[in-house]
């Protein structure tokens, strides 16, 4: 048996009159996570508190005096922020620079002590009691995460999050639904076990195409996602001048706006990932090891190890609906590596977006090249898990005109074409470096 978990995005309808009790439980429920986090994060003078039983017991009869909420929100004000507050503190072990966590995204975290969860309708505790809120339903909500899983019995209410869009003045709950199936254990057993096993690879990107896969698909535009960042940080630093609370609020709004960008941004890129694998009939799809990214590779600031990370998370999930693995392998030398004849030296790679082999001149854009070095070492680890170098499953590497083996072995599709590259045939058997 294994949990299925799906995030279901929904409008509430909220009657105008209860709205500010809403936001009042809000700011309420963010003044707990606030002083947990002032409370909990000590650095560099002392160690921090990671542990939500001390901050419980330091803060929590403090904070219900202080507030109007319900035991149970204070709780899960005090557990946000400490769970933020591990996090900062594995940064620092890794001699990353941080600072106390700070909260002012407009959010809330409900579990079912603290709202009553039904099919068409949720009841929200606030500062002022419950308050009861229609969901705004698509007329045909068939085939859409609202229909699949919200209005499914098969999935059951969990911990859910409600949000507020300042531009719409809408309320909505990000409702997280558990199915607990033997149907995806049984999915996953069967492509691992399936006739062949198909990888695609994926390379991610500070500047250029967000992702390139092995298939030969660009997908995302990391120079406009890079320029609308740069565009928010310069009208945030404007306001913040300003210093005025109008000037604050604006800043939260756009903050809330950037992030909803970003957010769709992300499942767009993976939504296409998952389309090509699903085309090419993938079992696996794979991504370089994403952690310390940002010191592994030039220019990844903190605002792409957070978009990569979110990437690889969603592709995950979604892959799970198709019973497609989603894994992560070494970064070493995918960028110098010759996809063609295996040979490997830092002058292969040109420029950040040409690749030219020194021995076998073998020329393709750079991050398609790499794509398809990712994709061959998960290959190569799916292979060693064999009982013998010709027994078991087939496993090949799905490229942009056909797919490839371990062996050199090279089988033609549709011909086209990417980036860069005339064809995928390989010029030289893959066999060894």
């Amino acid at each position: 048996m294994e949990d299925v978990i799906r995030t279901v995005k929904v409008k509430l309808d909220v009657p105008e009159e209860r709205c500010d009790d809403l936001h009042q439980t809000k700011q309420q429920f963010l003044h707990c996570a606030n002083t947990t986090a002032a409370w909990a994060w000590r650095h560099p003078n002392d160690y921090c508190v990671t542990s939500k039983q001390k901050a419980e017991q330091a803060l929590y009869d403090s904070l219900r005096n202080e507030t109007e909420l319900t035991a149970n929100l204070v709780q899960k004000g005090i557990r946000r922020a400490i769970e933020a507050t591990k996090s900062g503190v594995a940064r620092l072990k890794k001699g990353d620079n941080t600072s106390q966590p700070h909260f002012d995204a407009w959010s809330v975290v409900y579990d079912k002590r603290s709202a009553t969860f039904h099919r068409d309708h949720v009841s929200l505790s606030t500062v002022n009691g419950r308050v009861e809120c229609d969901y705004v339903l698509p007329d045909d909500a068939e085939r859409t995460p609202i229909g699949e899983y919200l209005l499914s019995e098969d999935y059951e209410f969990r911990m859910s999050t409600l949000q507020y869009d300042r531009q719409t003045e809408s309320f909505y709950l990000h409702a997280r639904m558990r199915r607990t199936t033997d149907e995806q254990e049984q999915s996953t057993t069967s492509s691992s076990d399936a006739t062949h096993r198909t990888v695609l690879g994926v390379d991610l990107n500070v500047d250029g195409s967000l992702a390139v896969t092995s298939t030969g698909a660009f997908i995302g535009n990391a120079d406009e996602m890079n320029h609308r960042r740069r565009e928010f940080e310069k009208t945030r630093g404007s306001m913040q001048q300003v210093g005025t609370r109008s000037a604050h609020l604006s800043i939260q709004s756009m903050n809330d706006r950037e992030h909803r960008w970003m957010q769709d941004e992300l499942h767009r890129a993976s939504n296409q990932i998952l389309e090509e694998a699903r085309d090419h009939g993938c079992t696996h799809i794979t991504f370089e090891n994403l952690t310390d990214i940002r010191k592994r590779m030039a220019g990844a600031k903190r605002f792409h190890a957070w978009a990569f990370r979110r990437l690889f998370q969603y592709v995950k999930y979604k892959a799970e609906m198709y019973g497609i693995e989603v894994e992560q392998v070494s970064p070493a030398y995918t960028s110098q590596r010759c996809s063609s004849c295996g040979f490997t030296h830092r002058d292969n790679r040109r420029s950040k977006h040409q690749f030219v082999c020194q021995k076998c001149e073998y020329e393709l854009n750079a991050d398609y090249n790499a794509s398809k070095n990712i994709a061959r070492k998960l290959l190569k680890k799916l292979h060693s898990g064999q009982t013998s170098s010709c027994g078991g499953a087939p496993c090949q590497c799905a490229l942009a005109s056909g797919t490839l083996n371990l062996n050199g072995d090279y089988t033609a599709s549709v011909n086209t074409t990417a980036e860069g590259e005339s064809t995928d045939k390989p010029t030289t058997s893959v066999v060894g470096n």
